[in-house]
């Protein structure tokens, strides 16, 4: 049985609408699996009660964009606790209106930079939850770029001209919505930190942290290796996942990660769970 604790589906920037997850899981052998869509829900709610008839153990989770140290980066949450999850979705919906916005002017900068497209193509896409791989899928289709990769290289990146900020929350603060709501805060692919994670970590620790993705189809062996002994070292549990998304990201598979170099031991879910059924985990 294997274990997938980060994916996405059409909710947010997946391909693959939440019952054909659950297929693909199912075909995988896929035996625990975590829903953690963008700034939303929706995907786990819609899933659950079809993992449930296919004998998949779903976890609840999300991905939250946060800014740390002036650059965006990811917090996944884990296990939110039923009776303090409805304070959690009023708080995200905050999150999706901001999404919007920025949406809306990332769309006239594109247009500025000689990209035809319209606000009303990429939320055709992403709904409510549009972000910029929807946008990319526009761009790439409107032979602006080649592939994906190279919509995000040219026009949508950090350092790329048709990037606009969000106005994202502190992630600080998204460490506290998640702890306070009874969850597990995991820093999702640190490899990915655009900031120093040695001199940043001991802070996050102390705002409440208390995971890190070990795992990810993104890290070398080297990597996992560094980033289990840090979790040793700062008292971390871990998580990892494949981040999944289907077609967006067709080099990645459910469960296996990128060339099968995804494998997540099950004394990972064990300790995530254990946690989470701790009282202590409110206390932030």
């Amino acid at each position: 049985m294997l274990i997938d604790l980060h994916s996405h589906t059409n909710e947010s920037d997946g391909s693959a609408s939440p019952s054909q997850l659950i297929d693909i899981a199912r075909r995988a052998q896929v035996g625990v699996l975590a829903i953690t869509d963008h700034d939303t829900f929706a995907g786990y709610d819609l899933a659950l009660p079809i993992a449930t008839g296919a004998g998949i153990d779903l976890i609840c989770g999300i991905e939250i964009s946060a800014k740390l140290r002036g650059h965006s980066a990811h917090l996944l949450g884990y296990f939110i606790k039923s009776d303090q999850i409805g304070g959690l979705r009023d708080w995200i919906k905050e999150l999706q209106s901001s999404r919007r916005e920025r949406n809306a002017r990332l769309t006239s900068r594109l247009r500025e930079l000689g990209i035809d497209l319209t606000l009303e193509e990429a939320e055709a896409r992403g709904r409510v939850n549009t972000g910029r791989p929807h946008f990319a899928e526009i761009i790439v289709e409107k032979g602006y770029a080649t592939t994906i990769q190279e919509a995000f290289d040219k026009y949508l990146d950090e350092a790329a001209p048709g990037y606009v900020h969000r106005n994202e929350p502190e992630f600080f603060d998204a460490i506290q919505k998640i702890r306070r709501a009874g969850g597990i805060a995991s820093l999702a692919h640190p490899v990915r930190l655009k900031c120093d994670l040695l001199s940043v970590l001991p802070q996050l620790r102390e705002a409440g942290l208390n995971a890190i993705e070990a795992y990810h189809s993104d890290h070398t062996p080297a990597d996992t290796k560094i980033y289990l002994s840090l979790a040793q070292q700062y008292g971390l549990l871990r998580t990892g996942g494949s981040d999944f998304h289907g077609a967006t990201k067709p080099d990645l598979e459910l469960g296996k990660g990128r060339g099968g170099n995804l494998e997540i031991p099950p004394d990972v879910v064990e300790q995530l769970r254990a946690a989470s059924s701790s009282h202590g985990l409110h206390n932030v």
